[in-house]
């Protein structure tokens, strides 16, 4: 079909010129969207419009009451309209085209009437009619055709995405909130089917489900429709999808509603805190949820369900941190996959790189790593070109999950570099300035189906993305001595200061304050007693002389305030005695504790004796600290390392640059000087 849909999205979009003055930049979606839907409802009804309305006189003169079913086949569709106008009769009273619209709009069947609620689309009609604009509005509409005979539904998709685009621009939203850019889904529905293409997606009369939750306009839902159906036209796709956006929403049941899917199939809500298909299992899902997003506003029942469900529930495995909910995603889908036993489930989701290693060992977000890798569900991760998608320019992967690994793959992990894949647009749209040609999508399809070596394709163990993080202690070293400096910051330790406070109120707390004061004086006094340039490089030697003066004044030397003192008068010394705790061990020094990531297949004691023990000989590792930890260093595994130029080739470039500036310098004091003169 040879449309060009920028042109007949330039032409929708020019009623923008009849809102200007009455409607801000930031508010022409809101009638631009709604109206376009209306008017490819009205279109796709129009062939069909007088038989409906002749077979409901029938039905209700014989009083049937259940109609919607006969409706639905006499117009041929999966909705209807009963009202007896159109775009084209709506013109035929300017003076209450108001009522008209409205009465219009309240004849479609429930999923039809649905999505224009969504749209708010009353309250626009109102507001349109009170500026006497909402005749022109609806003039221009009715003069476009959006027949499906003359723009297909992709094509539509095109339109759709390039009206919401500029809407997302006037308002200052994120275009890529609400939808991915084509040839990016066309290549994650390829990767989803790769491994089933030749084994069971070509057999007849298959039916199969896909799920998106975060489905915006329905790209994805689409994409795989179409490239499923290329593979195998008997097939049958039946598509889910959540949308919390309500425009998007409205979009992506429209279109549904317009291929023939089951509109009901498309929720409206948040993924996380409402759930509309809860119970469902999926054969493939898809998505690009927003990138760094938080999670606060279902922060409580995330957390609710993470804590009293567990791994009954969907994010058992952890919480990532509150600024991005992109593994929450993951979970999510994850768990809406079918049991092996039932032939499992594919998923393919674009992040960008905080997924691949954000989150130290034991984080929320490497143990969620760690229970997909160890699970063995992470097939394959693709990185694609930046400036791929409209709202960002930053580097973006797809990954590729599935609980059915075939068995070449099965422990193993392929990461695709796919940067270079891709060719510049001759326009760019928002950041947008690359794109993927169906050579590109083919070739990674390829590399991805091979499963082998080679410059773009690397083969790993799922325990090579794994590290223990050991705790390497060294001991406490620390010399005492009873000077007036070191005294002095006894007063500023906590247990020291709080001897002359209270709890109590009125004359008991001003006696307790005083009593506090007084032991205070008396412990200053003791330890004053004790002043010498003595060094003591022996804890317990030292502990044993404060005791005995303690003693000596009839003291009870408490164990915070003996803490106190002791963390008052030390200081490191790399010369004194090891400090040694109750059962004669060394204590370790927190201020000389360090960590190493040991590779998860290697021994931590052999590491510890190779690349720690020759250059620190008295550390050792403390075993109850040691975290297990996943991550994947994607750019690391492809670096390519560049030779510096020579020196000579450097310098030389140098010299002549420098000879270049002064010759400009040269010339424009000799403009100058003429200039003078």
């Amino acid at each position: 079909m040879n449309v060009n849909f920028r042109e007949i999205a330039n032409f929708i979009w020019s009623v923008a010129d009849l809102l200007r003055g009455d409607y801000k930049q930031s508010d022409y979606g809101k009638v631009i969207l709604p109206f376009t839907v209306l008017r490819r409802l009205d279109c796709v009804l129009e062939p069909t419009k007088e038989a409906v309305l002749k077979r409901l006189e029938e039905l209700r003169a014989r009083n049937i009451q259940h109609v919607a079913p006969v409706l639905e086949r006499e117009a041929k569709q999966k909705f209807y309209n009963i009202s007896r106008y159109d775009f084209p009769s709506l013109l035929a009273d300017p003076n209450n085209i108001a009522a008209n619209l409205t009465n219009y709009i309240q004849g479609f069947s429930d999923d039809a009437r649905d999505i224009m609620d969504y749209f708010s689309f009353a309250d626009q009609i109102r507001r349109l009619d009170e500026a006497n604009l909402l005749y022109q509005v609806v003039e221009k509409f009715a003069s476009i055709d959006l027949h499906p005979d003359r723009i297909d539904n992709m094509t539509m998709g095109y339109i759709f995405e390039e009206l919401i685009r500029r809407f997302a621009e006037q308002s200052n939203e994120t275009a890529g909130e609400h939808f991915t850019p084509r040839e990016v889904i066309k290549l994650m529905v390829y990767l989803l089917f790769n491994e089933d293409e030749n084994a069971d997606l070509r057999k007849k009369g298959i039916i199969r489900t896909l799920y998106d939750p975060a489905c915006g306009t329905g790209g994805m839902l689409s994409v795989a429709e179409e490239v499923l159906h290329s593979l195998n036209p008997d097939a049958q796709l039946k598509v889910f999808g959540q949308e919390l956006n309500p425009e998007s929403y409205a979009i992506c049941k429209a279109d549904m509603l317009l291929k023939g899917q089951d509109p009901s199939r498309i929720k409206f809500g948040n993924s996380f805190s409402n759930d509309q298909l809860k119970h469902e299992k999926f054969d493939y899902m898809l998505s690009n949820p927003p990138f760094g997003v938080e999670w606060r506003k279902v922060e409580k029942e995330v957390r609710d369900e993470h804590e009293n469900l567990g791994y009954s529930g969907r994010f058992g495995a952890g919480l990532p941190r509150i600024n991005d909910g992109s593994l929450l995603f993951l979970q999510h889908m994850i768990s809406k996959m079918k049991p092996v036993s039932d032939g499992g489930s594919r998923l393919a989701i674009v992040f960008n790189g905080s997924p691949l290693f954000t989150g130290g060992a034991d984080s929320g977000e490497s143990n969620i790593r760690r229970w997909i890798i160890e699970n063995d569900l992470l097939e394959a991760i693709v990185a694609l070109p930046d400036q791929l998608f409209y709202n960002t320019g930053i580097s973006t992967y797809i990954w590729v999950v599935t609980n059915r690994k075939s068995a070449r793959r099965k422990g193993k992990i392929q990461l695709i570099n796919a940067v270079s894949f891709f060719q510049k647009m001759r326009k760019s749209l928002g950041e947008k300035r690359n794109e993927l040609s169906d050579a590109h999508i083919e070739e990674i399809t390829r590399i991805h189906g091979e499963f082998a070596e080679g410059k773009y394709s690397k083969i790993f163990y799922n325990a090579d993305f794994g590290y223990q993080r050991i705790t390497v202690e060294r001991p406490l070293r620390l010399n005492f001595q009873v000077s007036e400096e070191r005294i002095e910051l006894l007063k500023e330790q906590s247990a020291f200061k709080n001897l002359a406070t209270s709890r109590k109120k009125g004359e008991a707390a001003k006696a307790e304050i005083e009593a506090g004061k007084k032991r205070q004086q008396e412990i200053l006094d003791m330890l004053l007693s004790l002043r010498s340039d003595k060094l003591y490089k022996n804890r317990d030697e030292f502990v044993k002389v404060l005791k005995q003066v303690f003693k000596a004044a009839g003291q009870t030397l408490e164990a915070p305030i003996q803490k106190a003192i002791l963390s008052a008068l030390s200081e490191r010394d790399e010369t004194a005695d090891v400090c040694l705790d109750s059962k004669g061990n060394p204590e370790p020094d927190p201020e000389l504790r360090d960590y190493e990531n040991v590779p998860l297949k290697e021994d931590i004691h052999e590491y510890f004796e190779r690349e720690v023990k020759p250059f620190i000989p008295d550390a050792w590792i403390d075993e109850d600290k040691t975290k297990i930890g996943y991550e994947i260093p994607f750019t690391r595994h492809f670096y390519e390392y560049t030779p510096m130029r020579p020196l000579e080739e450097i310098e030389k470039e140098i010299r002549t640059i420098e000879d270049e500036i002064n010759e400009l310098l040269s010339a424009l004091t000799i403009s100058v000087e003429r200039r003078k003169s």
